[in-house]
């Protein structure tokens, strides 16, 4: 089994003043960046923060030839705030919350280029063509195809072989929503478990539905890769432990806490080629290099777990 990368989404409006002034005759150029997350979240802004520091070290910084605007967008308005990036035709776009910020970016353009970040299985959500020459006006970096969701099940199953009930916490608004939620069930029959859908679209329908679910015997969780879990990951992890429910998530936040900002440095490097004249058809989408498998056995021992040594020993991380 490979190892597995449990990463973020970002994600309402707002804009990055940068300080200085451009010199005689030098162009300011204009990037848009649509997050699907409270404006006060802690990763988003630390992602955020993370795509200005690349390029300013890319030589895009101090004002002088930069102007980043913002837009922290919720379900209601996502779509109204894609619009307005539009229409203020930067000469690039970040979409930083994978399929849910890049599909409102995508409804609103088709000229403007635009690249994406943790976006899961472009080609199946019809975003580009190909990994290899994406063809249209997006292109950026995945995180994972929907696929991995099947071995997220396997790997429950595994650290808890009891497990034959799972609730797998999904958005039904989002093609990676569905897809990663069939790969589950793709799976399920053949290892002896039934799969229930959970929908994340607010707070209280979380609770009500993994609290019922909870009643039954045998339970797990499954945490696929949604903005909307990311804003409610406390909640989610309270329900587990409350309710002792082994789960995979898709996001290491989830287990402990930090997460890497790489994808968003990454992603600098080619907002900086598009103004110089690269186009996003002709920019392969690159996919990740390496999945991290991070085990909380902290909580693994709370909840009455042994996490199998054949598990540990694939680990990247173990949270004593």
């Amino acid at each position: 089994m490979k190892r597995r990368e449990f990463i973020t989404l970002l994600g309402g409006a707002a804009a990055w003043p940068l300080a200085g002034r451009a010199q005689p005759g030098e162009r300011i150029r204009r990037i848009g960046v649509l997050m699907y997350l409270p404006a006060d979240d802690p990763e988003g802004q630390a992602r955020l923060a993370a795509l200005v520091q690349t390029l300013k070290q890319l030589g895009w910084s101090d004002g002088r030839n930069l102007q980043i605007d913002t837009r922290w967008a919720t379900a209601d308005d996502i779509r109204r705030q894609a619009a307005e990036l539009v229409a203020l035709a930067p000469d690039a776009l970040v979409a930083g919350t994978g399929t849910a910020s890049v599909a409102p970016l995508l409804e609103a353009t088709r000229t403007l280029p635009i690249v994406f970040v943790t976006v899961i299985d472009p080609v199946g959500a019809g975003f580009v063509a190909s990994l290899a020459q994406p063809g249209g006006n997006a292109t950026g970096f995945t995180i994972f195809e929907y696929s991995m969701s099947g071995k997220w099940l396997e790997l429950l199953k595994e650290i808890e072989p009891r497990v034959t009930r799972v609730a797998v916490l999904r958005d039904p608004a989002l093609a990676s929503g569905t897809g990663q939620f069939g790969a589950v069930q793709i799976v399920a029959p053949s290892l002896g478990v039934q799969v229930t859908p959970v929908d994340v679209r607010d707070a209280g329908e979380i609770e009500r539905a993994l609290t019922a679910f909870a009643r039954g015997l045998n339970g797990g969780l499954i945490v696929t890769g949604t903005p909307l879990a990311f804003v409610h990951r406390d909640l989610i992890i309270s329900l587990a432990n409350r309710h002792r429910l082994p789960a995979v998530y898709w996001h290491r936040r989830f287990v402990d806490g930090p997460d890497t900002t790489d994808p968003f440095r990454r992603a600098a490097g080619y907002v900086d080629r598009i103004p110089k004249g690269e186009k996003p058809a002709d920019l392969p989408v690159q996919a990740p290099t390496k999945y991290e498998l991070a085990i909380n056995l902290k909580t693994a021992k709370a909840l009455g777990l042994e996490v199998p040594a054949t598990v540990l020993a694939r680990a990247d991380e173990v949270i004593e």
